[in-house]
This record gives structure tokens, sequence and C-alpha cells, in this order.
């Protein structure tokens, strides 16, 4: 019945119904990955997705000034002067519904010099037309495929809620209760909450700060000197064909990488204004 529903959508590219869309995230519920400190994407979802057949790209970049010196497991990345970086491609397949495709995602530490990380597959749903409404909502799931420098698991995953509201015409809210996991059950999931608080200067600029956070597992949240938790400054440039996303982030605990930094180059490849626009 879900699979037919969601079928149905698609082709005829209406609304997801409501009652599927809970049901599709109650099976994703136990899909997801356990957070760690090297990261590809530092980012709040705003529930935005590519208009229909149009692709977009967006180039993560992420360093470590001043991180953690000892890696997550025996063999990781050491944080400390660590760069990451991943191309996000995306493809808007229906008003409601952006598949996605993180490759090549790689990095370089003090430890392992340049590696090849593994992939992601994204499936973003959404209201349609979310950027319009003052409340804005939808559910991002993601696939990994990981090499063992990146993560204990072969296989991991994330599901992502966005839950935001616009406050007038500058300020807007968003807040991610991310649920990562390794497959292990309900319990072993890893709250990993990610909030946004922006103002709108105009149609170009946008400043924001954002909070990351990672409490550990649901069965148990981690000791809070062990806890993950970050406050970032970020500045959006929206522009035509390339939008930039940077920022700075200071860690609060001793689990959290004192200091690191954000760059992100985002392109509507094919849309009107893209790289690649006729």
């Amino acid at each position: 019945m879900l699979t037919g529903a969601i079928a149905n959508a698609v082709h005829t590219g209406d609304a997801m119904p409501r009652s599927s869309v809970l049901l599709f995230s109650g099976l994703f519920l136990l899909l997801a990955q356990p957070a760690f400190a090297v990261s590809d994407e530092i980012q709040v979802y705003s529930g935005e997705v590519m208009p229909v057949g149009e692709v977009g790209l967006t180039w993560h970049n992420n360093y470590a000034f001043d991180g953690t010196k000892t890696p997550d497991f025996p063999g990781g990345l050491v944080d400390h002067h660590a760069y990451s970086s991943v191309t996000e491609w995306a493809y808007g397949v229906t008003p409601w519904f952006e598949a996605g495709l993180y490759l090549p995602l790689f990095a370089h530490s003090s430890n392992q010099d340049w590696t090849y990380n593994g992939f992601k597959l994204r499936a973003l749903f959404v209201q349609p037309d979310n950027g319009d409404k003052d409340f804005y909502y939808g559910v991002n799931f993601e696939f990994s495929w990981n090499e063992k420098v990146w993560d204990t698991k072969a296989n991991t995953g994330e599901i992502r809620p966005i839950i935001g509201w616009r406050l007038g015409e500058r300020w807007s809210i968003t807040f991610n209760p991310i649920l990562d996991n390794n497959y292990e059950g309900f319990s072993r999931l890893d709250f990993a909450p990610a909030t946004r608080l922006d103002y709108k200067i105009d149609e170009t600029w946008t400043v924001a700060a954002e909070e990351y956070d990672d409490f550990g597992e649901l069965r148990g949240f981690a000791p809070a000197n062990q806890q993950s938790h970050a406050l970032w400054g970020v500045v959006d440039y929206t522009g035509n064909p390339i939008s930039i996303e940077a920022g700075i982030g200071f860690g609060l605990t001793s689990a959290t990488d004192s200091l690191a930094v954000k760059l992100m180059l985002i392109s509507d490849l094919t849309g009107p204004h893209g790289l690649f626009a006729d």
C-alpha cells in the first residue's frame, strides 16, 4: 500500500499523502548512523528542494583549526588540522521529493593523509513550496557506504526531520532533530540535533547562528563531558550562478573540535541562473 501511494504520487506529481509520509518516516526511524567529529556536512536543512527536472550541486568543505587529537575509534581520522570535503548532487523529482548523491567524500588528516571515505544516497521529502510558507517541514533520509577510516560500520544512515518557522519577513528558526544509527536497534539511535536562527539582511545576504549537538544514544545519553556541542556563526550570500555559505564554529566541550570553519559553494547547475543555464 505504501509503495503504491509513493509510486502514484511520483507519477502524478501530486503532494504525497500525509498518512504515507508518517508511515514512511516511521519505517526509516530504524535506519541511521553514529555521529563523529570529522564531518562531511555541517548544515541545517530548511526543507527546500530543487525545481522539478533541475540539477544542483553543493560543494562542502570543512577544516578543524583546533580539533580533537584522538580518533573516535582505532584507525579513524584525527580531527586536528583535518580537512573533509564532499560534492553533493541534487535532482528535483517532484515538488515534494529531491534525490541526492554525495560523491566523492574525501579527507586529509594528520594520521591518514588523503583518504577516500565512501558515498551517500539521500532522499528528501518536503511540503511543496516550503520557501513561501511561514511554517515549513520535511524529512530527509541518508544511506551511507563507509570506508574503514570514516566509520566502524560499512553501512549507516540518518533520519533528519525538518521543522521551521518564519517570524515576519526577516527572521526564521529551523530545527533538525536528527537521529543517527548503525542499524543496531531503536535504543541505539544517536540524538544529534541541529538548530539555526537566521536574519535576512536583504535578498543577497543572511546571517545566522547555528548549534550542533550530539547527546548520545537514546538508551542513555553520554556524560556531559563526552557530549558534543558547538556554536557557529554563519554568513550566506545568494548569487548567480554561485551562492556561498561560510561559517566558523566553536566547541563547548572537550569532546568537540574547539575551532572549525566551513565553506559551501552552491549552484543550481541547470536552472535559469545556474552554471550551465541555456
